[in-house]
């Protein structure tokens, strides 16, 4: 695991011992966890991203500066995700992403669901969902936020320092399928070191298709066909044709003259994260309380213990107009099932029902209003327990008067980069990218990259 750096002894007080999260107990690693960095970011003039991959922010980057929303943004960090950092995002998985535009909010839950055999393989939803919430809120044509991902996956991309970093735990799922062995191993079987370049043409093919064609290009068609045929009967490309994504209004939560929205319940996203606000007192400080409310709710709940990396990432976007987007996705577990499906060079998530199918719990895209109905605060925890806990923690700071205007003003989870935070705070006036101050992400504006950790 990670190195973890320790809260103050304060919050350390309120810690038992008897959960467990992998090699380590729960309570430990929320002991260990919300520390922060010390670097501040520049602030933004036109558009700000913030995600766990640097070459993925890039990507969203690039798509404001072509003058694109925060939704064609956060589409785009999304399919280069799924080529530069397969551990967590990818095109067999799922999410929930929350977006608001001048007043309109609207959650997306596309989350990997239950096959109707109950097999190892969840039917992905990620496909489904960008398409949807790209087309409500998306400015830009689709093929231009699929376009990134797919010139990385067809040309190849320098290993980053976050993918190497994740590659070298999930190594023994990676030699488990020939085709992610020859991508990411070396040839004496050793993940790939930093700045190698790897590249998956098959998965360029499929997103190219995707990029023509929409999800119908993903859910429909040859990739289909073949995603169902190497699905080991766990679902039948008509079971894969009838997946929808929704669309639900989220669940807002009043605190200090802010609405702070998060995932409904109705997801299995929301749940945790409702109940751990509820646990907190109002007008509480929520440097005392949040491990404290952690632990009621995880208590809540029965969760007694956890597989170390669930394989989810975060992420959000901000445009120049206000549109602001936040989004979580997971493969629950890193890369999911860990198999590549024929020659689409797409892997599928595991089922719901699996250890590390837990993790749609815990995705929790977060967007906070002002009284204006102004977006100050845009951003995601994803990963586990503490990934959830430190955007509310965010949250709720910000609600209690106090400004987030640099990455040490979040609370580091503690196990980055499995459990993740990763937000944008407006409430100065102007936008500055928090990367998670115990990952390895990025944080950038539209003319500049700002924040690189």
């Amino acid at each position: 695991m990670p190195s973890s750096r320790f809260l103050t002894s304060r919050a350390m007080m309120f810690l038992g011992a008897a959960l467990t999260l992998g090699a380590c107990s729960v309570p430990a690693a929320l002991d260990n966890a919300f520390s922060g960095g010390t670097s501040a970011p520049a602030i933004q003039t036109s558009g700000v991203v913030v995600g766990d991959e640097p070459y993925a922010v890039t990507a969203g980057r690039t798509i404001l500066s072509q003058g694109g929303s925060a939704a064609d943004a956060a589409t785009a960090m999304f399919f280069a995700l799924s080529v530069t950092y397969p551990v967590s995002a990818g095109l067999g998985g799922g999410g929930v992403c929350i977006a608001s535009d001048n007043g309109r909010l609207q959650e997306f839950d596309f989350l990997p669901r239950a096959a109707k055999a109950n097999g190892a393989y969840a039917v992905p939803g990620a496909v489904a969902g960008f398409f949807a919430m790209q087309s409500a809120f998306g400015i830009l044509p689709w093929q231009r936020d699929v376009s990134p991902g797919e010139t990385y996956a067809a040309t190849g991309f320098p290993v980053s320092h976050a993918l190497s970093q994740r590659l070298a735990t999930a190594q023994a799922v990676i030699r488990q399928d020939a085709a992610l062995s020859a991508e990411f191993l070396d040839a004496s079987g050793a993940p790939k070191a930093e700045g190698s370049l790897v590249r998956n043409v098959a998965l360029s093919q499929t997103l190219a298709t995707i990029r023509l064609s929409g999800a119908d290009g993903f859910y429909r068609g040859a990739v289909a066909a073949e995603i169902a045929q190497h699905a080991a009967g766990a679902f039948s490309a008509a079971e894969l044709a009838e997946y929808r994504s929704t669309q639900a209004a989220a669940h807002m939560v009043a605190a200090g003259g802010y609405s702070i929205a998060i995932p409904g319940a109705q997801t299995g996203s929301g749940a945790f994260a409702a109940a751990l606000m509820a646990s907190v007192p109002p007008s509480a400080d929520p440097e005392q309380s949040i491990v404290t409310a952690v632990r009621a709710a995880l208590q809540k709940f029965g969760i007694t213990s956890l597989p170390q990396d669930l394989g989810a990432t975060g992420f959000a976007a901000v445009d120049a107009r206000g549109q602001a987007v936040a989004c979580a996705v997971t493969m629950n577990g890193p890369l999911g099932m860990g198999k590549s499906v024929g020659g689409t060079g797409i892997t599928l998530a595991a089922s719901p029902g699996a250890p590390a199918g837990i993790s749609s719990a815990f995705l929790t895209p977060l967007l906070t209003r002002d009284s204006s109905g102004k977006i100050v605060l845009a951003g995601a925890g994803a990963g586990g327990p503490n990934g959830t806990a430190a955007i509310i923690y965010a949250a709720l700071k910000l609600a209690g008067g106090r400004q987030l205007g640099r990455p040490s003003d979040l609370r580091s989870t503690g196990v980055a980069p499995y459990a993740t935070v990763n937000a944008i705070s407006c409430d100065t006036g102007a936008c500055v990218p928090l990367p998670d101050p115990g990952g390895n992400g990025l944080g950038a504006s539209a003319d500049a990259v700002i924040s690189e950790r």
